[in-house]
């Protein structure tokens, strides 16, 4: 049996009134009596009327919905996000559309372009690790729809972003590596395309250069899918263990990048953090249950979700056009355990 959904139409047939009446007595009009109103609004909670969202979006031009677009709902770090996000909008009397690019450049399109085609009044996204042509952003964005950018960015676009401030996590967390005695510090990274990948690289290289420490080009290596296909984690960990100094630490700049760096060591038998210390960016929750617990640096996802949020309701909500936007950048917190703390130093 199709679904069918209620209709001012059948609220009408019910009372034996005409439908003009009934819409203005849910419009709260003047035009009509007390008494009228009342068993008009009974009728509709009885019957289970609900306002057709897509009608109304049409009277009122706006659709009381944004677009969220991100690589993975099932990483720890955008579920979080998510999280903040419904927790403004909803309050604020927005919907969320949700989509996933799947780290995939087509269908990040494919995800705008629907969102649009649902004429969603403004649009949060993080860019996938494929995304180099920014031209289907370039063009929503040029033809008035409100974009907020987060985490994964672009300058290309002149609008508000939020990021983590990824050097100076980058750059904390391998100076305790250092401090904790490790010199032979690897990273293995995301796509080059990324602006997360750019920031913490240069945060890592950066604090090795200030303790002059200065490893070859192959103790970084990138993993174009950040993670999400593990074979390509476990050929670059099996790559840094035959160098001919082999590190003796890792650091990872993603939350799944961290998992499956420590999946791939477990399985060669390596002891963390003795054979190698292993850290990096994650906000999964599971990482002081794991053995050895992990150091982590720890995003504020949730607050990035807000802030975007809030942001993109001040575009969507403006009487007049926005010229002066801001990039907020919020602080990571270091999370240090077991996986980057020696027993003893050598």
């Amino acid at each position: 049996m199709k679904f069918e959904a209620v209709t001012i139409k059948d609220i009408a047939k019910a009372l034996g009134i005409s439908t003009s009446t009934v819409s203005r007595a849910l419009r709260d009009s003047y035009e009509i009596s007390p008494e009228t109103k009342l068993l008009v609004l009974e009728c509709a909670e009885r019957l289970g009327y609900r306002p057709n969202p897509i009608a109304q979006s049409l009277k009122e031009k706006r659709s009381r919905s944004i677009g969220v677009v991100v690589c993975e709902i099932a990483n720890n770090f955008f579920s979080q996000i998510i999280n903040g996000v419904e927790s403004i909008a909803y309050d604020r009397g927005y919907n969320v559309i949700i989509s996933q690019s799947r780290e995939s450049y087509d269908r990040e399109v494919i995800d705008l372009q629907y969102l649009a085609s649902r004429s969603v009044d403004g649009l949060l996204i993080s860019l996938s690790t494929e995304t180099n042509d920014l031209s289907h952003l370039k063009s929503l964005h040029a033809k008035g729809l409100p974009i907020v950018l987060f985490d994964r960015i672009t300058d290309e676009i002149n609008t508000h972003k939020v990021i983590v401030d990824n050097y100076k996590g980058a750059y904390e967390m391998t100076e305790h590596l250092i401090q904790s005695g490790y010199k032979k510090i690897a990273a293995i990274a995301g796509s080059e395309y990324l602006s997360i990948t750019a920031e913490r690289l240069a945060g890592y290289q950066e604090a090795l250069n200030a303790y002059n420490l200065h490893p070859g080009n192959g103790y970084t290596k990138h993993c174009f899918y950040g993670g999400m296909v593990f074979s390509e984690v476990e050929e670059a960990v099996n790559k840094l263990l035959i160098q001919k100094e082999r590190p003796d630490a890792i650091f990872t700049t993603s939350d799944k990048l961290t998992m499956g760096c420590l999946k791939t060591l477990k399985r060669r038998g390596m002891k963390i953090p003795d054979d190698m210390a292993l850290v990096g960016f994650s906000n999964t929750d599971i990482a002081e249950l794991v053995d050895p617990p992990l150091s982590l640096i720890r995003q504020p996802a949730e607050e990035m979700g807000r802030a975007a949020t809030e942001l993109l309701l001040q575009l969507i909500e403006s009487k007049r056009p926005v010229v002066e936007f801001e990039k907020r950048v919020l602080s990571p917190e270091l999370q240090i355990r077991s996986s980057s703390i020696r027993s003893s130093l050598p």
